[in-house]
């Protein structure tokens, strides 16, 4: 490694300074990160070894240029110059293979610890509650998988050879100068300390920057992530103004721009220091060399072998020097990672959970209370990027619900923003658990049944009409992926969705965009209802699910819901009291509370929280 090489190294890890001096790891973090290391040992083991083998023959490259300087100036041998040189060849092509194999071994290993790294949090991540998404921000979390990750794989790919090969490195260096001549390397080794001096004096001021410039760039990032996506341009169409995007943008491109100048300056600054150290540090060897040289008391191949070390020397020196600070910020790296496995998910899966029983399903939902979790039981303040976590939660919000839905009825729920009616169907979709009471399909406990299970016998349309950036046949066949074409189409009929597909560009295959915003709201609602409606689920949860049709529209689906809810248990919750009328039993839920039980014309005749709700709707007296 040059000194130019080295320095810029050094550089890079001030900038980012000592993870250390932000408090100590959490214990068991070097015991778990090598636990990721160990799996490859085998791999690791020749790795180093082969990075030993490169610390000697870099060593010997001096030595041998040493050697061909005496045979000049001595006897002038050629055999010997031919076979010293042919040796400094052989050593080159060498030295040059170990750095292809040390580099593969480097990368593969390294991709290796990422793969197992990512996939190990992304596999846990799909474990945690919906509270969990609704609390961490994406960004955040993106970054554990990518930044953290990356920052895990450098101890491993990088440091850790380093430090090895550096160590080797430093010890046959010095222990070839010594014995050559000890007391140009006593002059070499004083001047060692100035070749510190740059990154101390500006290490902190460079860190500084630095961090400064990560926040300007976040700030920038955060900018461009909201106003570029669909709902932000929407936004700033609507109610912004361009000229106030543009000048805040500009604002912070520019803060962008003058700490990467100032960085820039103190960089070329410390490179300028390190390389007239260095060049001051080779001055003296070839002055005291010289000097010795003339005497007689030292070859002319000796000094030129000393001044090769030296180059040598310092490199590795520099790097030993900094490497605590690489392994800290590969340690905390590590830690953060480590702090997303160790959350626990709030819903998990038994072990000895069994299948919901065939058939039509019975839903019996008994005296189900349910308060949502706090911050502290599912997120991270890091993830939310908060000093401290939001300490409220734990208010119940659901008190004693209960109620039974046979096979082929439909239960609708009805209530004012805020009542429950969400939360019950997130609960009945075991997106929660409730707090005390039971939820049960056909006499099984929702907690006591497989994941797969639940969702193969439970469908559920939300409000949104969420779309992944794919192809309608990629949204579609979501619930299905070994759904053929004509089960596809099949459910885009029943969706009323066939005119629309067909006048696409690429038909099944044409992608939707981020979030379905390629489609229209009603468009985008009736692609999840085909959903539904391919997946073919006994039980079906409807949350709002026409809310975003026009009248047109929604007359459409109701009459493909209607054949899709045809001898399933359903459970529907509307604002719309017109799209609940024909429904088997209508709960009207209040402050998590039925406060009304029955068919519609019973519940209008009974003048209740259910007629006061319709005729708000419903001016028109004639209607009721």
């Amino acid at each position: 490694m040059s000194m130019e090489r080295a320095a810029m190294m050094a550089m890079r890890r001030v900038s980012h300074g000592d993870p250390a001096a932000k408090g100590t790891l959490r214990p068991g973090t070097v015991r778990r990160s090598l636990d990721f290391v160990r799996r490859y040992r085998g791999k690791l083991v020749f790795y180093l070894v082969l990075s030993v083998v490169g610390a000697v023959l870099g060593v010997a490259s001096p030595v041998l240029a040493g050697d061909v300087v005496d045979a000049i100036v001595g006897e002038g041998d050629a055999d010997r110059i031919v076979r010293l040189a042919l040796l400094i060849a052989a050593v080159a092509v060498a030295d040059a293979l170990l750095a292809v194999a040390t580099r593969w071994l480097s990368s593969d290993l390294g991709e290796r610890i990422i793969y197992d790294l990512r996939t190990a949090v992304f596999d846990h991540v799909q474990t945690m509650p919906i509270a969990f998404f609704m609390r961490t921000r994406t960004g955040a979390l993106v970054s554990r998988l990518n930044n953290d990750v990356i920052g895990a794989q450098t101890a491993i790919s990088r440091t850790l050879s380093g430090v090895v090969m550096n160590l080797v490195s430093v010890v046959l260096t010095l222990a070839v100068m010594l014995t050559t001549s000890w007391q140009i390397t006593l002059v070499s080794l004083v001047l060692l300390p100035l070749f510190f001096i740059p990154a101390r004096l500006l290490g902190g001021t460079i860190a500084g920057l630095s961090r400064r410039q990560a926040q300007n760039n976040a700030a920038m990032g955060d900018q461009m992530t909201e106003r570029f996506s669909a709902p932000g341009a929407t936004l700033v169409k609507l109610f912004g103004d361009p000229r106030r995007e543009s000048v805040e943008f500009a604002g912070r491109a520019d803060r962008v721009r003058q700490t990467g100048v100032g960085i820039s300056v103190r960089q070329s600054v410390f490179m300028t220091a390190l390389t007239l150290v260095s060049a001051l540090a080779l001055a003296a060897v070839y002055g005291f060399g010289g000097l010795q040289a003339l005497a007689g008391s030292l070859n002319a191949g000796d000094v030129v072998t000393l001044a090769l070390l030296l180059t040598r020397l310092y490199a590795p020196l520099t790097s030993l020097a900094s490497a605590r600070v690489e392994i800290m910020a590969a340690l905390v790296s590590f830690e953060r990672i480590f702090e997303v496995l160790d959350l626990q998910p709030l819903i998990r899966q038994k072990p000895d959970a069994a299948p919901i029983p065939a058939g039509p399903v019975t839903l019996e939902v008994q005296d189900v209370r349910f308060a949502y979790p706090s911050a502290e039981q599912v997120s991270l303040a890091s993830l939310e990027e908060v000093a401290v976590l939001d300490r409220r939660g734990g208010s119940e919000v659901l008190h004693g619900i209960s109620f039974t839905v046979r096979p082929g009825q439909t239960y609708a729920l009805v209530g004012t923003s805020g009542a429950g009616k969400s939360t019950i169907a997130a609960l009945l979709a075991r997106l929660y658990d409730a707090g005390s009471g039971t939820i049960r399909y056909n006499g099984t406990d929702v907690r006591d049944t497989t994941f797969a299970s639940l969702q193969q016998t439970v469908g559920m349309v939300t409000q949104d009409g969420h779309l992944f950036h794919d192809t309608i046949r990629g949204n579609l066949t979501l619930s299905r992926p070994g759904a053929g074409e004509d089960e596809v189409w099949d459910a885009i009929d029943r969706a009323r969705l066939r005119e629309v597909v067909e006048s696409l560009p690429d038909g099944l295959d044409t992608v939707v965009g981020e979030r379905g915003y390629r489609l229209s709201g009603g468009e985008r609602q009736r692609m999840t209802i085909a959903r539904l409606l391919l997946a073919a689920p006994r039980v079906v949860l409807l949350d709002e699910a026409t809310a975003a049709l026009d009248s047109t529209s929604e007359k459409a689906v109701q009459a493909a819901l209607a054949e899709a809810l045809a001898g399933r248990t359903a459970v529907v919750i509307a604002h719309r009291l017109s799209t609940v009328r024909s429904a088997d039993r209508i709960l009207v839920v209040e402050d998590g509370r039925v406060v009304e039980e029955g068919p519609h014309a019973e519940l209008l005749a009974a003048g209740g929280r259910y007629a006061e709700l319709y005729r708000t709707q419903f001016d028109d007296p004639g209607q009721l």
